[in-house]
């Protein structure tokens, strides 16, 4: 072999290993891809989605399912070059900066907390929302989940503690408590009202600034509810807020007579108040292809998500806009008996 076959050879050599190694190198990347999807009334492990005890309930049929993304990255594990070129060739994922996932400087287990008081959260809201368009009263509190190591909460502040009142108002939702914190100066005393253990005492912080300069003290709270029955949700691991409408739905299904389906198979997603309202999600793409692949023939779509939805709607599923959840009641009545309006996204 000549010098110079030799000296091709080589480099071709070269090239190829560094693009092999290259390819396995990690890259800061989150692939989202369409997760499982869960039949709100349906069961999962032998388990009702939604057990409801305490109260009359009535027959369902076909499936008001919530659909999730799977993903593949994370600071804790990152993905390499290879699997991002993977996701960006194929339609039914998305390749997206992880800091778009994960917040930089957080601590994954942190995020994993918050994923799962969120879903909380969202449960609560959930059911709080279809009992208020039931019109069954019910009541709530603040309560403390945990508190940052090392900011003013710390040890002062505990797990469990319901908090009654800020600055001396009632707090009335995690909102209320947040809004009063920021209005102070870091620095300046802010007074929890605090229940412990059945006794009332007050708790003097003073915020810190954080990152943004915002005043902080470092608590994570949760709105807990106290419902005349009980609801129970069952749903694997899945986190986040996004599955808030369907559980209100199932529920709203289950406390009424009639079937809220007509033994269709819907999906949908969104984010839900306790008064009712939708709000929007992330990776509506692969969340429609979820559904699509689960069999449903109708999406209901928050109003904010319509332009992207539009856009990247499988074939054959049709997109229902839901404004709150009264307006997606009247959209699945709409469409079981043939009468009423049906809001679509626009095209």
């Amino acid at each position: 072999m000549s010098r110079r076959a030799l000296t091709l050879l080589l480099a071709g050599f070269l090239v190829l290993a560094f693009g092999v190694a290259g390819a396995f190198r990690p890259v800061p990347y989150v692939v989202l891809s369409p997760g499982p999807t869960e039949n709100t009334l349906g069961e999962l492990e032998k388990k009702p989605v939604i057990a409801i005890s305490g109260r009359q309930t009535y027959p369902t049929s076909g499936a008001l399912s919530l659909v999730t993304v799977a993903y593949q990255g994370g600071p804790a594990a990152q993905i390499d070059l290879l699997t991002a070129l993977r996701g960006w060739i194929d339609p039914d994922v998305a390749v997206v900066p992880q800091e778009t996932i994960f917040a930089p400087n957080r601590d994954p287990k942190e995020v994993e907390e918050e994923n799962t008081v969120e879903m909380t959260n969202s449960q609560d809201s959930a059911t709080a929302a279809a009992l208020n368009e039931l019109k069954i009263p019910y009541s709530m509190v603040v309560t403390v989940v945990s508190t940052e190591k090392g900011k003013p909460a710390d040890g002062k502040l505990l797990k469990g503690d319901e908090i009654t009142t800020i600055d001396g108002k009632d707090a009335k939702d995690v909102d209320i408590v947040s809004s009063t914190v920021k209005a102070h100066k870091p620095g300046e005393e802010v007074v929890f009202g605090v229940l412990r253990s059945g006794q009332k005492i007050e708790v003097p912080l003073r915020p810190i600034a954080g990152p943004k300069g915002q005043p902080q003290v470092g608590v994570l709270m949760q709105t807990k509810y106290k419902f005349p029955f009980d609801v129970d949700i069952n749903v694997g691991d899945v986190g986040g807020p996004s599955a808030g409408l369907m559980f209100s739905l199932g529920i709203f299904d289950k406390l009424t007579p009639g079937e809220l389906t007509g033994g269709k198979k819907i999906a949908g997603t969104g984010t839900i108040e306790p008064t009712g309202e939708v709000g929007p999600i992330g990776g509506i793409q692969q969340k429609m292809i979820g559904a699509k692949k689960a069999g449903a023939t109708v999406f209901l779509t928050p109003a904010d998500n319509c332009g992207e939805a539009v856009q990247a709607a499988p074939d054959g599923l049709r997109l229902v806009r839901a404004d709150t959840l009264h307006s997606a009641v009247q959209a699945l009545d709409a469409l079981r008996t043939g009468a009423g309006n049906v809001p679509a996204c626009p095209s």
